[in-house]
């Protein structure tokens, strides 16, 4: 019987293995890349991965490779960051100290020996923090792979937790310009659609320099040669036929059933694949079996001082019990005195064979030893891994303070998806520990502004863990479960009399629901309120009331909101909130912008914003940069908004903010829209897109790409985009900043289809909701797009009885509207031209207006538009020489956009002027079946055609009602007909107007 089981010859994977090369060869030329290996169990990744190593070992290279740990999921954040850190630091020793010089007591988070962490920072700082140890990894890998090519391999990506993934994704982006090349591994058969690893790999598929490799089964031929390698000689044909069968090409399955022979044949195993799995474990000696059942609970990798002390044997038994295991290919011993099993899948199938006593009782043993001796295991696994296994040995009353100290760790490292799982088991557990066991634990929330009580009862004990739970929530982006623990911790505090708790948990409420587009959180704002009346000023008076003003500031903009910002900057500095008073600041700043007071307003803003950055205050930074960046577009000082834009991802990509960096990428594509940078507009909208976290975030570049859609005539997009935008949005009554674009799309959509009367209900619905118009950038362009809609009425027998009417409506929704800036300026006169076009009024002087509104503002789009209004009732006038030149550069500034329904408004008007457009001539009709008609005559001929009047088609073709009969006339000679209704009966059954058609649109 064979038990080299191992097949001492690689087999196949030329392709993949030829991908891992052109990598390195692309890092060893400081290009940073990023390999993905993904397969099945047992497929072969670690085996690829290990000959790649032993390559670029060869090659000069440092390899470090480090492995997620399935305890992950309890809540051990960056262990396979720290492992790799702690062999790069075993093997470079003092340069790895000095590359960290500066900074080593925040990477101790990761590195222990580094030496004790700098001192923790305060709650209301934590994502700062998180983001700088990011930061500061990526810096400290930049520097270790300036001298020499560094290979990290991280195994096992689909155990990976949250912090883990951020903190890499973090490195593949932004490391630069260093010689890095990082492996993972993860099994693909385990990333079900909604596994946490699916759409982080999405992401990292975008990136230049990430290649993904997906490991298939083996071939028969390469079965063969797998077996070969494992027999030392070519296997039986019936027996690689049994072994291809049954092991479907795994490549771990094939060396399972080699390893079972009998008389050189493969024997018969049960068809059950735990079995096949234990084969090779019941084969063992009973210690052996002993020490495998113990690793096997003890998590995916055991520290052999652990596993001795679990074990309950001498050093020289456990030695030869592991040396058996190791030589039977079920254990593998690792360089930092670690065992962990050849095989996940062995693990697991261990694992599943304990029966549920003995497997608590394995765990319990494990607690008791890591309590005994903590030094058994690495300083920063030691309370994360003691929660785990005193919660799988249930044992509440030692579970829940390890637990909550294992999530107080994950915080201080902020980890904060993986605090939130620790607090839920610590939730969980919390029924199951008595009342006097409860007032021993450390439980008192460390919350910013959320009011402590020294009130011994145990229900505000449990409300202080909700507290924390709910800003966990928060912080990781999972809003809906933070919506949750907040509505669970008002229903406790129902008449229970601690109204500042309460006010606290509606004020989280009412955020939570606006970032998940399910409402616009004023009840649970106004319900804070009232909590709070009669009582003194606090932190949470002042955390409410500046939500109030932010809220104020979106929803209902104006001199009462205003007053509203004063009094929660007032109450911030009387109770001395700093990261209060600095949002305060910022909802006064856009409340003073709104009523007009620009430059004060400007300046409260920029006050903030050159805070935050020396200060780090990332709670408010995910507010100052953007709001800032937001407001300047809407003033339309678009270049100085991209210039705050540039700032603010800069810092967001270093604090890892994902919902910010979508929301100042979107912004950053409303300012490049504005000033005609159009394709970089739309890369702005896809780096919005993937960084998007929350509904609100991902709806709103739905309808930034509904904007450019509508801008470009691509209506079946617009449609679809806008359609998204409203699957997104879960309520009514959104901001004017969110509806007033909605409507306005939708109406621009039905105007350019002819609905004018849905163009105009989707008006009248805006005006009936009475909705705060809020700023001007968001309305005014709404107004123009309702006015556009009635003059493409004017001829429509459906829509004409019902203009006027629509027309006053807009004049009067108008006059509501602020004017204050230049922009907003111009698209009043935009407006109230457009109207007075629809109106049959306007004149070039008109036009004249809007135009020299719009110079000087950077906004080619509107100045095509305008441009174009300007050429047509210059033509209506006679002016034909400055017709032409403006509708030619509103051709021009069109073309150049992309803007297709400008551009062929231009051509049309053009061809209905017989004007030069772009140093060309109109193309005459021509042709033996003209009969003689002149090109002009062929222009009078198809609006004669189409039921045109002789003064319809002198309006239309700019010339005079006589002029206009005289070419009738003309054409009735040259056609020898007898009237009007000959002519067009003969011009279409000789298809006479087949150009001339084209004006009349």
């Amino acid at each position: 019987m064979h038990t080299r089981t191992i097949s001492p010859v690689f087999v196949g994977r030329a392709a993949h293995r030829s991908a891992l090369r052109e990598a390195l060869r692309q890092a060893d030329a400081s290009v940073p890349q990023t390999v993905l290996v993904g397969g099945e169990a047992g497929v072969g990744k670690t085996r690829l991965v290990e000959e790649f190593l032993a390559e670029a070992a060869g090659a000069g290279a440092l390899t470090a490779v480090g492995a997620c740990v399935e305890v992950g999921a309890d809540g051990l954040p960056f262990a396979p960051v720290s492992a790799v850190l702690r062999v790069l630091h075993r093997e470079l020793g003092e340069e790895l100290a000095e590359a960290a010089a500066g900074f080593g007591g925040e990477l101790s988070r990761l590195l222990p020996e580094l030496g004790p962490p700098s001192a923790p920072e305060r709650a209301a700082r934590d994502q700062e923090v998180r983001g700088r140890l990011f930061e500061l990894t990526a810096r400290l890998l930049e520097r270790l792979a300036e001298r020499r090519t560094l290979v990290l391999v991280i195994e096992d990506l689909h155990w990976s937790d949250r912090s883990t993934r951020e903190l890499l994704g973090y490195v593949f982006r932004v490391v630069q310009s260093c010689r890095l090349l990082v492996v993972t591994t993860y099994r693909s058969d385990d990333i079900h659609r909604r596994h946490p690893l699916r759409p982080f790999l999405a992401e990292l598929d975008r990136l230049r320099t990430v290649r993904r490799i997906e490991l298939p089964r083996l071939t028969r031929d390469e079965v063969r040669a797998q077996l070969t390698g494992i027999l030392g000689q070519p296997p039986h044909q019936d027996q690689l036929e049994q072994v291809y069968a049954r092991s479907d090409g795994n490549a771990f399955f094939v060396e399972e059933l080699a390893s079972v022979t009998e008389n050189g044949r493969a024997g018969a195993l049960s068809d059950s694949v735990r079995d096949l799995l234990l084969l090779r474990v019941e084969a063992l000696p009973e210690t052996a079996q002993r020490v495998v059942r113990v690793a096997a609970e003890g998590g995916s990798r055991v520290e052999f001082g652990l596993l001795r002390a679990v074990a309950g044997l001498t050093e020289e038994e456990l030695i030869e019990a592991l040396r058996a295991a190791v030589e039977a290919s079920v254990l593998r011993a690792g360089d930092d005195d670690t065992y962990r099993f050849r095989h996940a899948l062995t693990r697991e199938a261990v694992d599943d064979d304990l029966l549920p006593g003995e497997r608590s009782r394995l765990s319990r043993r494990y607690a008791e030893a890591l309590e005994a001796d903590p030094a058994l295991v690495p300083s920063d696994q030691h309370v994360t891994r003691l929660a785990s296994y005193w919660y799988h040995a249930h044992e509440p009353s030692k579970a829940l303070p390890a637990v909550l100290a294992a999530a107080a760790q994950a915080r201080c490292r902020h980890a904060y998806a993986e605090q939130l799982q620790l607090l839920e088991r610590a939730a969980e557990l919390w029924d199951s520990v008595s009342g006097d066991e409860r007032r021993l634990l450390p439980v008192g929330s460390d919350v910013d502004s959320y009011p402590v009580c020294d009130c011994p009862d145990e229900t505000l004990g449990f409300l202080d863990l909700l507290a924390e739970m709910t800003l966990a929530a928060r912080l990781a982006g999972e809003q809906e479960r933070g919506k949750s623990v907040a509505k669970r911790a008002l229903r406790l505090l129902d008449d229970m009399g601690h109204p500042l708790r309460a006010a606290w948990f509606w004020a989280q409420l009412s955020r939570l629901v606006r970032q998940l587009g399910q409402g616009d959180g004023w009840r649970e704002l106004g319900r804070a309120q009232e909590l709070l009346d009669g009582f003194e000023p606090s932190p949470v008076h002042a955390l409410v009331l500046t939500e109030a003003a932010g809220w104020c500031s979106v929803f209902a903009s104006g001199p009462g909101s205003l007053a509203t910002a004063e009094r929660a900057v007032e109450l911030a500095r009387t109770v001395g909130e700093a990261d209060v008073l600095l949002n305060a600041l910022i909802s006064l700043g856009s409340l003073l912008i709104d009523v007009g007071e620009g430059e004060r307003g400007l300046a409260e803003m920029r006050y903030v914003a050159e805070r935050v950055v020396p200060e780090e205050r990332v709670g408010v930074f995910t507010r100052s940069h953007v709001n800032l960046q937001s407001l300047l577009e809407g003033m339309g000082r678009s270049e100085e908004s991209l210039r705050v834009a540039d700032e603010a991802q800069t810092l967001a990509h270093r604090y890892g903010l994902a919902d910010t960096r979508s929301w100042i990428a979107g912004n950053r594509a409303d300012a490049l829209f504005s000033l005609g940078r159009w394709a970089e507009s739309d890369e702005a909208c896809a780096e919005a897109l993937r960084s998007a976290q929350s509904p609100v975030a991902k709806g709103l570049v739905a309808q930034r790409r509904a904007r450019m859609a509508v801008a470009r005539g691509e209506w079946e997009e617009a449609e679809r985009q806008c359609a998204l935008h409203q699957s997104l949005q879960h309520y009514d009554g959104a901001a004017a900043q969110t509806a007033h674009p909605a409507a306005e799309h939708l109406l621009a959509i039905a105007s350019a289809q002819g609905r004018i009367l849905d163009a105009r209900e989707i008006f009248a619905e805006v005006v009936r909701v009475n909705q705060p118009p809020g700023t001007g950038s968001y309305t005014w362009p709404l107004l123009h797009e309702a006015a556009r809609a009635e003059s493409r009425a004017v001829g429509v027998p459906a829509a004409e009885p019902g203009q006027p009417a629509a027309i006053a409506m807009i004049r009067a929704y108008a006059e509501t509207l602020p004017r204050h800036y230049p922009v907003w300026i111009g698209y009043a006169l935009l407006v109230e031209a457009e109207l007075r076009r629809a109106e049959g009024r306007a004149t070039a002087e008109d036009w004249a207006g809007v135009v020299a509104a719009f110079d000087g503002l950077c906004r080619p789009y509107e100045e095509a538009r305008v441009r174009l209004r300007w050429a047509e009732a210059l033509l209506a006038e006679g002016e034909r020489q400055r017709a032409a030149a403006e509708l030619t550069e509103a051709h021009r500034l069109s073309e150049e956009l992309g803007a297709a329904p400008v551009t062929e408004e231009a051509e049309r008007l053009a061809a209905r002027g017989r004007l030069t457009l772009g140093g060309e001539q109109p193309e005459a009709a021509t042709g033996p079946e003209a009969l003689g008609l002149t090109p002009r005559e062929l222009d009078v001929l198809a609006l004669l055609a189409a039921g045109r009047s002789n003064r319809q088609i002198a309006e239309e073709l700019f010339i005079s009602p006589k002029t206009a009969s005289v070419h009738v006339s003309n054409i009735l000679a040259k056609l020898e007909v007898a009237n009007r209704g000959e002519a067009a009966a003969l011009a279409h059954r000789l298809r006479l107007v087949g150009v001339g058609q084209r004006v009349a649109g």
